[in-house]
């Protein structure tokens, strides 16, 4: 990682100063039917890479796994909360359509609530993710403290 590159992460970071309905970079991915295939996300179950398969079943087109959206989401929350993520947070998302083959996804948030805990803050944050069409798939909220 070059010092350009820590300089732009750390121009995400929240802080104890950033103010509700601060919204988080967006982070776009493309539901890549070469990844929903892999071992890791899908393999199992032809519905999440086969389309012929997937059409037999009446889906348009292959659908990602769920955890395929949450990991975006939680990737997005690791560039603005880096580690503390990781020590207490909790992520709650639900998946309310399906995101097919070939759309690209980009997820949001923005900070809902900023309570004081301890030395610093409990950020609340609504996030979600969509399609090229504003068509959300999974939504849901995550608690961080920063400087706690």
């Amino acid at each position: 990682m070059t010092d350009s590159d820590q300089m732009s992460m750390n121009a995400l970071m929240i802080t104890q100063e950033t103010p509700v309905g601060y919204a988080l970079q967006p982070i776009r991915k493309k539901a890549a039917i070469q990844l929903m295939g892999s071992r890791l996300w899908g393999r199992f179950n032809p519905n999440h890479w086969d389309p012929e398969y997937a059409a037999a079943t009446g889906l348009k087109a292959p659908i990602q796994t769920g955890e395929m959206s949450s990991a975006y989401l939680a990737e997005m929350c690791v560039n603005h909360f880096g580690a503390a993520v990781f020590a207490g947070a909790r992520i709650v998302c639900k998946y309310v359509a399906a995101t097919l083959a070939g759309e690209v996804i980009t997820t949001h948030g923005v900070v809902r609530e900023k309570i004081a805990k301890g030395d610093g803050y409990r950020f609340v944050v609504d996030i979600w993710c969509d399609n090229e069409a504003g068509e959300k798939k999974t939504v849901g909220w995550v608690e961080v403290d920063v400087g706690v």
